[in-house]
């Protein structure tokens, strides 16, 4: 019996119906920034995190990508965060199945949320802004 519900979203983006899943992408980075040696999991341990972690960065740079095209092309928030949408591009096209790389997926994810943070701000004072 299966006890998971596969949802269909339409325009095929995650993102635009399921908002990340911040507080499990903050534990499943606390994890994997605390191992300091790749004896500190098992290898499949690892191959599983890197799987997560890359799916948690896809959900979080296309909520990245969504909150930066409502901002003016020549403001510097959304320069900031087409620069750190292009690194997670590119990062997110390299495979990441050793400690170090799962170790920097996990980096990336918090780089990612921080822009988050500075575009949910700046979008917050847009709208209370007389």
């Amino acid at each position: 019996m299966n006890t998971y519900h596969v949802q269909h979203v339409h325009d095929g983006r995650p993102a635009a119906a399921l908002p990340p899943d911040r507080a499990l992408h903050d534990q499943a980075v606390r994890t994997v920034l605390s191992w300091s040696a790749p004896h500190d999991a098992a290898a499949d341990e690892i191959a599983q995190a890197g799987l997560l972690l890359t799916g948690a960065a896809r959900v979080v740079a296309d909520t990245v990508r969504t909150r930066a095209a409502r901002l003016p092309e020549d403001d510097g928030r959304r320069l900031f965060a087409e620069l750190i949408l292009h690194e997670a591009d590119t990062s997110l096209t390299r495979p990441c199945t050793n400690l170090h790389q799962v170790q920097g997926r996990a980096r990336l994810i918090r780089a990612l949320y921080e822009r988050l943070d500075r575009l949910d701000a700046a979008t917050e004072t847009a709208t209370t802004a007389p």
